[in-house]
């Protein structure tokens, strides 16, 4: 009688975040935050520029000191998720091939959005969704914490210094670096203070991704 061969499991992990990153979001952020600012008489430059940097709370705190965080938090949300129903969203150039050229199992998304609006904006751009997805409700620590990258990495059974994160922002790459992981930065015309490499493009990273989810030693 012939055993059946037991495949190994993946040996490498990508964990990628999403705005920026899989799903160009950046107009869309502007609006959503410009229509918050305007509903509170405020100038939208100025609260976009401040959340860029920091959580929903965190800008309610420093931009609307005197207002009821979470009647802020609410009406944000409530803008958020009819721009997920209603805008218009595109994911970035060799995001769709990437993605499904990962084996299973092998690639989480880490996200400071929530599930069900990358869902959506995963749904209206045909990406994949994978098996593991850490949101902001997921944690109660986001980035530059390492918490989310950390759970991911537990979720996937991962060891940190087996897995990629794939960011743009600052605050997410030093997220990735304090989980003890490789860090590349995507999508920014100049790299990203502490990242290990530097990419133009996600299109331009692909490649060197698919090697390293394949333990190739060159990636």
């Amino acid at each position: 009688m012939i055993s059946e061969t037991t495949r190994p499991g993946p040996v490498k992990f990508v964990l990628f975040d999403v705005d920026g990153t899989l799903i160009d979001a950046v107009a869309n952020q502007r609006r959503v935050w410009a229509a918050w600012a305007q509903r509170h008489g405020l100038d939208p430059d100025e609260v976009h520029r401040v959340a860029l940097r920091t959580r929903p709370l965190e800008t309610f705190a420093e931009v609307a000191p005197g207002r009821d965080p979470q009647a802020c938090l609410a009406a944000l949300h409530e803008l958020e998720d009819e721009d997920v129903r209603s805008g218009v969203y595109a994911a970035f150039p060799g995001a769709p091939e990437l993605l499904t050229g990962l084996p299973a199992g092998s690639w989480a998304l880490v996200t400071s959005n929530y599930e069900h609006r990358v869902r959506g904006r995963f749904a209206r751009t045909g990406l994949p969704v994978p098996g593991v997805l850490v949101d902001a409700g997921a944690v109660a620590e986001g980035k530059p914490s390492p918490v989310p990258y950390l759970l991911a990495a537990e979720r996937l059974g991962a060891r940190p210094q087996d897995c990629l994160v794939v960011e743009d922002a600052p605050t997410g790459v030093e997220s990735g670096l304090r989980a003890g992981m490789t860090v590349w930065a995507v999508n920014t015309p100049a790299p990203v203070d502490g990242a290990h490499r530097h990419f133009a493009s996600l299109h331009e990273a692909a490649p060197a991704i698919l090697a390293f989810a394949a333990g190739s030693p060159t990636a």
